[in-house]
């Protein structure tokens, strides 16, 4: 038989001890397995420029204003719904190559560095 029997200690009438779990606030982000899914499954809106784009953009003085991010952004839009993967996006005198997956320009070049080069590894094309 059983010589002890061990009890939790009793709880405080009015006491309860929990830990305290903190809400994300807007902007922050939760390291639950589901928000990380949840995270890879709907990209942030946007598109961002990888380290090399943005390298090529410094050397090469290209700029963009907001509404040419904007008309950017909306391209990208565009080629994911008609399900293309890596695109190159003519703008003005600028041309990107962009992951559609990712929302991410991957290079960028102006109108100079365009003569002679060929572009591989993309599946769709757009002129804005």
């Amino acid at each position: 038989m059983i010589d002890q029997i061990f009890l939790p200690n009793p709880i405080q009438p009015g006491r309860i001890d929990r830990p305290q779990q903190q809400k994300p606030t807007s902007g922050q982000t939760s390291d639950s397995p589901f928000a990380r899914v949840l995270d890879q499954k709907l990209p942030a809106q946007g598109v961002k420029f990888s380290q090399h784009a943005q390298d090529r953009l410094k050397a090469r003085n290209i700029t963009f204003s907001a509404a040419e991010l904007a008309n950017l952004e909306g391209a990208v839009n565009s080629v994911a719904q008609k399900g293309g993967k890596e695109s190159l996006v003519m703008m003005g005198d600028s041309a990107l190559v962009v992951s559609v997956k990712n929302r991410t320009v991957v290079t960028a070049m102006d109108r100079t560095q365009m003569k002679g080069n060929v572009f591989t590894n993309i599946d769709s094309a757009v002129i804005i």
